[in-house]
């Protein structure tokens, strides 16, 4: 079971939107650092937040961020990028671009990480998937945050051994700038960082946030045309 209270935590694209929620609830929470990443960085008025300059698609950033953050227990793979297009019809550059940030970013940040978990007792890794990880019809996103959920489950296996919890994390549309042209039902980034922290914080291996999550996961065992998530209202 991961312990917040007292933690130093890393939580990237940590700036805005849905990561922004996750460090101010880690802090909340009694988190005593929260190294909070960007592209591009601002300073923040609170003391206990560091901010980093972190590009998930460059290796020797990653690297760079690992190298200046070896007190973390717990990290928050967060970042992610979402282009909108057909699979078949869409720029082809947008569909890697896609799966170079959401799946190969995010396990970038997970190899560096690894070994510092290891070293500070095994701590926490949190992948934040998406309801569109199990639904069709949303192009190279929900393809990516599909393979980022197999990835995390074996992540889970392989980091096992050194104590590392690994939470995979499903939600919704949370109400961000990112989705801000979707048109569903959004859910607030706080409700989905209190969901995520209580989830870490009961030892789970898997948080899904709202309804809609619970649902689609239920449809996995029905047939394939039923997993199609609909958005408009």
């Amino acid at each position: 079971m991961t312990t917040i209270e007292g933690s130093v935590a890393l939580v990237t694209g940590g700036q805005r939107g849905l990561g922004r929620a996750f460090v101010h609830e880690l802090l909340r929470r009694g988190a005593s650092k929260v190294y909070a990443t960007a592209r591009r960085t601002v300073e923040s008025d609170d003391p206990r937040v560091e901010p980093l300059t972190l590009e998930i698609t460059d290796p020797d950033s990653v690297a760079a961020v690992a190298a200046r953050a070896g007190d973390v227990g717990i990290v928050v793979n967060n970042a992610g990028a979402l282009y909108p297009g057909s699979l078949l019809k869409g720029d082809m550059a947008d569909v890697i671009a896609t799966f170079e940030t959401n799946v190969f970013g995010a396990l970038r940040v997970a190899r560096a990480f690894a070994p510092i978990l290891a070293a500070n007792g095994g701590g926490a890794l949190v992948d934040i998937h998406s309801v569109l990880s199990w639904g069709a019809g949303t192009g190279a996103y929900g393809a990516s945050k599909a393979a980022l959920w197999s990835l995390t489950n074996s992540l889970r296996l392989e980091l096992s051994g050194q104590n590392t919890q690994v939470v995979g994390v499903h939600l919704g549309f949370a109400d961000t700038d990112m989705v801000k042209a979707v048109n569903a039902e959004k859910i607030s980034p706080e409700r989905v960082a209190q969901a995520v922290m209580d989830g870490l914080e009961k030892d789970e291996t898997e948080v899904l946030v709202d309804e809609v999550s619970r649902r689609m996961k239920a449809a996995l065992a029905g047939p394939v045309e039923g997993l199609t998530v609909p958005l408009g209202r």
